[in-house]
């Protein structure tokens, strides 16, 4: 059967097909945010696949911008008695730190938060026991509020989820029920009940779209990518919405991990520049994960890629502020109207028309030729902005991109700051339809002097949906002192979590002898917040790797007993039969032109399907593709890998 990544973005909507013969096929469409499935359906109207036996894995936003955009459905939040604000206090952190006064989240509106008499102490005992008529009045709410979702967040109820399945039982089979004991099953109940009420905030958004999406596609299979960087099949992941929220970043670390690889390279820093934002995270042979992620205000406590995200893409809309300087983004011309070289009603200059003036882009090459842009409406809307900044177009042009390009090297610079490592131990990678123009740029800022520019990078995400591999990760907190703890009973533990996953991705269809699963423990020392995730171990090894740790992460270690907090599985199926065929062997390609780059001069252009393997170019020069362009600075080298993918060095 063949399988078809989809990665749907804010500005185009990505495909790669891998055929039965292992060939791979490349498309892009303007996505439809309105209703994203009709971008996939016409994607794959395009590519000749009605009716053709597929697998489809997806990458959807469907979660990311309900969230983002507020968009949730009626849902109400359960807690114990005395903690129905639970979710408006939160941690009392102030976004800024001399506010005062701040305004509180309408998380959950007073009327939504209901409170159920009953009670665990922090050995799972009962305190107050779940009544009928408690659960008699509860089902009255229901009736009388009649919410779309129901969220239960009840203080302990890792150590013993029955209340919460109780009122479950009682919640009609028509409203969404999200259980903290089974989204999260974690210590800290503000985490826990963040993650919950999200997941049944989006869950019937994510649920329906789904639903619309296998209406659409028939009997064909469709898998969803998680934010851990595992996909689940799709009539399971409405259930886990929260788990979706980086569905589509995740993709492309997933093909990182996979090309980083292929081509011998496996500590990286990507950039994924889209058309709306740009995600920058590190790879260290695998994906890093987090449990400390955020989405907005929200604190996301489930696995996900660790990874920051900017409001910097090809569509950022530059302007000026009150004081006068240039800003560029967070807001985005999107994929309607698009920046005003797309000809369909933009009017103000956005970072792919700087481009275009610049001549990084060429407009009869773009997405291959097949799409034209308007150079005379980038024009127009750059000569405005460039009236209020009392410059010419170019060196307005010039501005945006530079402002741009700092941006996200202050983004690269967070992500390898809050982790401790230097840039030059990575090769700085790039990806997204935007990613080529500006790598080399971004190389300069953090003084790095190796890039790769990887095959299909334009379409990375999608690629990365058919690279990922099908699993679950698991959590369930245990605390005690590590060197205390009966270490019979934590291999219990882990051994029900390997139960949990085994039943998941039976359903999938996966056997037992196709899986496999990694261990690992949240440890701290005695009397800390928080944690440091390790791989479990025997206890002696462990202690000793996270004094390693902490003295690595926090230039020193401490001189007291290290605590175990919580067990983390991760279960996963066979890996994919996804593979990069050789890139053909043949005379050096020429280039096939020479454009005009301002501050440059006469440039070299190529096609990259044209290139040869082994081949190396100076810069400057322009290397077009369908779904990319890179440009190659002056004093950069390029030279084609085996595989097809760009390196670049000084």
């Amino acid at each position: 059967m063949k399988r078809l990544g989809v990665d749907t973005g804010g500005t185009f909507t990505d495909f790669v097909l891998l055929d039965a013969a292992g060939e791979l096929r490349v498309h892009k469409v303007l996505s439809t945010p309105h209703a994203p499935e009709q971008a996939i359906l016409q994607g794959i109207g395009d590519m000749g696949l009605e009716g053709v036996p597929l697998q489809l894995v997806h990458g959807s936003t469907v979660a990311t911008n309900a969230v983002l955009e507020g968009k949730g459905v009626k849902t109400l939040y359960v807690a114990n008695t005395g903690f129905a604000d639970l979710l408006k206090i939160g941690r009392q952190q102030r976004a800024a730190l001399y506010d005062l006064q701040p305004a509180l989240p309408r998380i959950v509106p007073g009327e939504l938060s209901i409170e159920i008499d009953c009670r665990l102490d922090a050995n799972g005992e009962i305190v107050e026991p779940l009544t009928q008529e408690t659960l008699d009045a509860f089902a009255a709410a229901i009736r009388l509020l009649r919410p779309e979702a129901v969220a239960v967040n009840l203080l302990f109820s890792y150590l013993d989820p029955e209340s919460e399945r109780r009122i479950a039982a009682v919640v009609p089979d028509e409203v969404f029920v999200s259980l903290s004991s089974s989204v999260l099953p974690e210590i800290r109940e503000y985490e826990r009940g963040m993650a919950t009420w999200l997941n049944a905030w989006i869950g019937p958004k994510v649920a329906g779209y789904l639903s619309r999406l296998r209406r659409a596609l028939g009997e064909m299979p469709v898998s969803v990518m998680q934010s851990s960087g595992d996909t689940v099949a799709a009539d399971q992941a409405a259930e886990q919405a929260v788990r979706m929220l980086l569905s589509g970043p995740a993709g492309g670390l997933a093909a990182a991990r996979f090309v980083g690889q292929q081509a011998g390279f496996e500590r990286l820093l990507t950039f994924d520049m889209g058309g709306t934002s740009t995600d920058v995270a590190l790879v260290d042979a695998e994906p890093r994960l987090t449990t400390e992620g955020r989405i907005a205000a929200f604190p996301v406590a489930v696995p996900m890629v660790d990874m920051h995200t900017i409001g910097a893409g090809g569509g950022s809309i530059a302007w000026v502020d009150a004081g006068g300087m240039l800003q560029v983004g967070p807001q985005s011309a999107g994929a309607d109207p698009g920046p005003a070289c797309y000809g369909r009603g933009g009017r103000e200059p956005a970072v792919t028309d700087a481009n275009l003036i610049l001549g990084h882009i060429q407009a009869d090459a773009f997405l291959g030729g097949d799409m034209s842009l308007d150079v005379a409406a980038a024009e127009q809307a750059m000569s405005r902005l460039a009236a209020a900044m009392g410059v010419d177009t170019v060196h307005a042009a010039n501005d945006i991109v530079a402002v741009a390009n700092e941006h996200m090297a202050q983004a690269l610079r967070a992500i390898l700051i809050k982790r401790g490592v230097d840039p030059h131990d990575y090769t700085l990678m790039s990806f997204g339809g935007a990613g080529g123009l500006h790598v080399c740029a971004l190389a300069d800022l953090l003084d790095m002097a190796s890039a790769i520019v990887p095959v299909h990078g334009g379409v990375f995400s999608a690629l990365g949906m058919l690279a990922a591999r099908p699993g679950r990760q698991f959590s369930q907190t245990y605390v005690g002192l590590l060197a205390q703890v009966p270490v019979d009973s934590i291999e219990a533990a882990f051994e029900q979590l390997r139960e949990q996953g085994r039943a998941a991705l039976h359903e999938e269809g996966f056997s037992e002898a196709q899986l496999d699963a990694s261990a690992s423990v949240d440890v701290r020392y005695a009397g800390q917040s928080y944690t440091l995730n390790l791989p479990w171990q025997p206890v002696s090894e462990l202690i000793n790797a996270f004094h390693c740790r902490h003295r690595e992460r926090y230039g020193h270690d401490l001189d007291l007993p290290v605590e175990l907090v919580n067990l983390r599985l991760a279960v996963r199926g066979p890996e994919s039969r996804l593979s990069l065929p050789p890139w053909p062997e043949r005379a050096a390609a020429e280039p096939f032109g020479q454009c005009r780059v301002e501050g440059v001069g006469l440039t070299p252009q190529y096609w990259r399907d044209q290139l040869a393997a082994g081949q190396c170019i100076d810069g400057p020069a322009l290397i077009f593709e369908t779904v990319a362009t890179t440009w190659v600075a002056p004093g950069w080298r390029l030279r084609v890998d085996a595989v097809g993918n760009l390196l670049l060095s000084l």
